[in-house]
């Protein structure tokens, strides 16, 4: 929309003319701010006050470690600060490539990205999001306990992927069930996939986000084991490229506050986050969107715990994923832009803990 200011001689002349111009000034000022807020184009001479463009990485079919960035894009966190951001679905392992190479500015995978890092990729962790390991392993009706899964096969992520390493160790630790001695695996690209051939028959078992696992369940499926009933993890966490952090230190900060509000959110408002799951796992029924918050309404944080970090690197600094055997950790801390991190929560009144 374009405004034109009131002929200067008429404004001079009257009253009226004057306090028409004040109205058009504000409603100008108006429909700017709305423009702003929904995205819209805004008047050329307001350019420098558009939202920033940014690309951030998620995974297709939707992933529960990652709600509080699908929370912050559809409740307007991003453009509360100033950014504009364009969901990106691929695989994970694509998703890091893609910032590495800077197609992306900001990707939720930290396995895969901690790996990167140890590898030398010039990536830096910003700001987390789950606490937890949100996996479960999914079965068939008929499996009543974890040794049921005995002679069966469970879809799983590729080899590496966060779903497949986690779930293999608990399986191992806890219940004394090796891979390809007890139980076979299939590998599949999405946990919808996954979901899919459970209802088919062709696995028995499968590696499914809580999302997932809850709209399974309701399907007749049954959750067997939660793999943060027996470890804790860093899930979700954004890494970007360290570039960014030095060249566009206040983008970056703007994404971590975005995030933090996001989380903010949903700790507060249930409503508000159910609708936010629905809409990005495609549950029609809102009781499923329902318990899936139940669960983990309160595991996210923007914070990036110094323990869990270490937990983090450690579980791929092994000579399975070509980390060279005896080489001791580096400083971890190398890899988290800590002061940005604490300076991003600072500002939104948060005291950060390391």
């Amino acid at each position: 929309m374009t405004w034109k200011t009131p002929d200067k001689e008429t404004t001079m002349r009257t009253a009226d003319a004057r306090s028409l111009a004040r109205g058009k000034m504000a409603l100008m000022v108006g429909a700017l701010a709305a423009a702003l807020l929904l995205g819209e184009a805004v008047p050329a001479d307001a350019q420098s006050r558009q939202p920033t463009p940014i690309r951030v990485g998620r995974i297709a079919g939707g992933d529960g470690f990652h709600i509080p960035s699908y929370v912050a894009v559809e409740k307007g966190h991003f453009l509360q600060e100033g950014l504009k951001p364009t969901l990106v679905a691929m695989e994970g392992g694509a998703l890091v490539k893609a910032t590495i190479a800077k197609e992306l500015d900001f990707v939720p995978i930290p396995g895969g990205g901690s790996q990167a890092m140890l590898q030398g990729a010039p990536l830096v962790f910003v700001v987390g999001e789950s606490l937890i390991s949100q996996w479960t392993l999914t079965t068939t009706p008929d499996i009543r306990k974890v040794e049921d899964m005995r002679g069966k096969t469970i879809g799983l992520g590729r080899p590496g992927s966060a779903d497949y390493e986690e779930l293999v160790i608990v399986l191992a630790k806890f219940f004394k069930m090796k891979l390809g001695t007890d139980y076979k695996v299939i590998a599949f690209r999405s946990e919808p996939d996954r979901l899919a051939a459970l209802f088919r028959g062709s696995i028995q078992g499968a590696a499914l986000s809580f999302p997932h696992a809850a709209r399974a369940e309701v399907e007749g499926l049954k959750v067997l084991v939660r793999t943060g009933d027996h470890i804790p993890r860093l899930g979700g966490t954004f890494h970007t490229h360290k570039d960014n952090v030095t060249q566009r230190r206040d983008t970056v900060k703007a994404f971590v506050k975005a995030i933090a509000r996001g989380i903010d959110f949903i700790r507060t408002n249930r409503d508000g986050t159910v609708s936010v799951i629905q809409k990005y796992f495609a549950m029609d029924d809102r009781r499923v969107a329902e318990s899936v918050y139940r669960v983990l309404y309160d595991k996210y944080s923007p914070e990036i715990p110094h323990d869990l970090l270490v937990k983090l690197f450690e579980s791929r600094a092994i000579p399975e994923l070509g980390w060279p055997a005896g080489k001791p950790l580096p400083d971890v801390e190398q890899f988290v832009a800590r002061g940005l991190l604490s300076e991003a929560l600072a500002d939104l009144g948060k005291k950060p803990v390391r």
